[in-house]
């Protein structure tokens, strides 16, 4: 009996992880769809476009601004900024909550990038500020077992290309 009960709660610790998972999944791919709105705005090649579909991989590396003002211009084509371009809460908060399960990680997502903001509150270049907010928030998401793996992302983005 008592292994039972174990078993079932492992299951849904599992199936709760997984949840996480792939609403992070989704947040991602929903916030990636003004990328190629954005890549004008922020001079981004398209070679430094395609970094954002590694964005997940262990090793990504946070070293173009030009990455952080992309960030910056999907952030206010979703309107989830601040006029001092700072996170907004609620309108972040909503967005998350706007895809499947969404409740379920847009609190813990709206602080780990609070967080991240706070670390980083006296940079002024906002392109830099928000890309060393980026590379933190993975980080966090990281340890916190919600990141999806690039296999989960690549799989969804060759899904998405030939469904269209």
């Amino acid at each position: 009996m008592m292994q039972e009960v174990v078993r079932a709660l492992v299951l849904l610790a599992v199936a709760g992880a997984l949840a996480d998972v792939n609403v992070m999944k989704d947040v991602t791919l929903g916030f990636g769809q003004a990328l190629d709105k954005c890549r004008q705005e922020s001079d981004l090649t398209e070679e430094k476009m395609e970094e954002f579909f590694h964005f997940w991989r262990e090793d990504f590396k946070f070293e173009h601004r030009e990455l952080g003002c992309a960030i910056l211009c999907m952030s206010r084509h979703f309107n989830l900024l601040t006029d001092s371009s700072r996170m907004h809460h609620g309108n972040t908060e909503q967005f998350i909550q706007s895809f499947p399960n969404g409740e379920v990680l847009a609190q813990q997502m709206v602080l780990m990038i609070h967080s991240c903001e706070k670390q980083f509150d006296n940079e002024e270049d906002h392109c830099w500020r928000i890309l060393h907010v980026a590379e933190c928030f993975k980080q966090a998401c990281v340890s916190k077992g919600v990141a999806p793996s690039m296999e989960m992302m690549m799989t969804e983005f060759i899904m998405e290309a030939e469904a269209r």
